[in-house]
């Protein structure tokens, strides 16, 4: 099991990090990742990814995870396309999927990310639920974020996984929170 250490830090008026009404700030291992959830979602740690419930379990609906990968420096990442990626890793679900969504490409001048969003049989609840699968890479930094969801939940958690993509910083490290002010 991967060792993770839950911190929680109150930073300057004059950080430079904001987050949107109604959201926070996530960082991992110094900056590695850093994007924003909703204030009211728990922040549990799991085997391999950190997990966002919107309700504490077993009466969540939604579950949000990341996990990260350090990519060995001196490699020329490009040549390997994240939508390839994100075709072979999704298509190794076991979860018994029973459809997918077109592949969604994201460049910007910090990272760039792929997604698509696939459906399955729940094995719990006999019903479908919804799975959104993101593979992000900048820095030497590789992320994975999922987010699993009840269709019925779709309005609501589009604004979450809008915000999270639009807020997701990778490779911005910061040695100690509260002394650096950031841009």
């Amino acid at each position: 099991m991967a060792r993770w250490t839950r911190r929680v830090d109150r930073l300057k008026d004059d950080h430079g990090w904001t987050a949107k009404p109604g959201y926070q700030i996530f960082v991992a291992d110094r900056g590695a990742v850093r994007f924003d959830f909703p204030k009211t979602w728990e922040v549990r740690p799991g085997d391999d990814s950190i997990k966002f419930y919107d309700k504490p379990p077993p009466n969540d609906d939604c579950l949000l995870q990341v996990s990260l990968i350090h990519l060995p420096p001196g490699i020329d990442w490009t040549a390997l396309p994240l939508a390839t990626v994100l075709r072979e890793v999704g298509g190794k679900d076991e979860r018994g999927i029973t459809g997918r969504g077109e592949v969604v490409t994201v460049k910007r001048l910090d990272l760039e990310l792929v997604w698509n969003e696939s459906w399955f049989t729940d094995p719990t609840e006999h019903r479908t639920a919804c799975s959104r699968l993101c593979f992000a890479r900048g820095s030497n930094i590789q992320a994975c974020v999922t987010l699993d969801f009840w269709p019925e939940d779709v309005d609501r958690v589009n604004p979450v996984w809008e915000e999270v993509l639009r807020s997701l910083r990778l490779g911005d490290y910061v040695d100690d929170p509260n002394s650096r002010r950031l841009h």
